[in-house]
């Protein structure tokens, strides 16, 4: 348990909290995966820093800087006696994101198309993301995987728009039956843009438009547009 006051340091407001627990465990980074490297042991001080979703950096009295999960600090009481009401997750949580996974929905060349993308954040404006998406169309059906590079304009900003660049492949297989017909596989090239928007807690709604060229086996290379909608989750 920990009892919590406030103080300010270096025109920074900061929640101090004295350990009450016999002990609480110090990451080296926000996540489980991270070693435990200090243990802070019950009446040492204990200033939280920041928040990255579900943990928080804090400092201990020998000026020892680590992670804690949230979990940690939720049995806390002020100095009246009161639980210690910790905010939800907000704006600031969704720019110190690091993964984020999510599903859109939308017409890619006059076709039906679901996807699905995982990314992980390199900058606050940087992210890597991988791609799986599956194409329903009259006469054949695609499965398309891509990885891409988007660029957010404003992190800090509730919306914002974004680019994107990438590059993949794409596996057709028609749906004739009256004669064989080839599955065949081409790989493309893709840009876009896009609106981003946070909503609330750890979603995220977000719409695109892309271009592809496919660079098929044939003399001439097509090209695509595609539109999705749909919302994300970052943790």
């Amino acid at each position: 348990m920990l009892v919590i006051t406030s103080i300010a340091r270096a025109q920074d407001e900061y929640v101090r909290v004295v350990i009450d627990d016999p002990f609480i465990e110090l990451h080296s980074g926000p996540g489980r995966g991270y070693p435990v490297f200090y243990i802070g042991e019950r009446g040492e001080e204990v200033e939280v820093l920041k928040r990255r979703t579900e943990w928080f950096q804090i400092r201990v009295e020998r000026d020892v800087e680590g992670w804690v999960h949230l979990e940690q600090l939720q049995r806390t009481f002020d100095l009246e006696g009161e639980a210690f009401d910790i905010p939800g997750l907000a704006l600031g949580d969704y720019r110190d994101r690091r993964w984020e996974v999510g599903t859109l929905y939308g017409d890619f060349g006059g076709a039906n198309v679901i996807s699905a993308y995982g990314a992980f954040a390199l900058t606050e404006n940087l992210s890597l993301e991988l791609g799986l998406a599956q194409v329903l169309g009259r006469f054949s059906d695609s499965q398309m995987y891509s990885i891409n590079v988007m660029h957010l304009m404003f992190p800090e900003k509730r919306w914002s728009p974004f680019f994107t660049l990438g590059t993949g492949s794409i596996n057709t297989k028609p749906k004739a039956t009256l004669v064989d017909t080839l599955d065949r596989r081409d790989s493309f090239a893709l840009a876009g843009f896009g609106v981003r928007t946070y909503l609330t807690r750890r979603f995220v709604f977000r719409t695109e438009y892309k271009t592809y060229v496919t660079f098929t086996s044939r003399d001439d290379n097509e090209e695509i547009r595609e539109w999705k909608a749909g919302f994300s989750f970052f943790f």
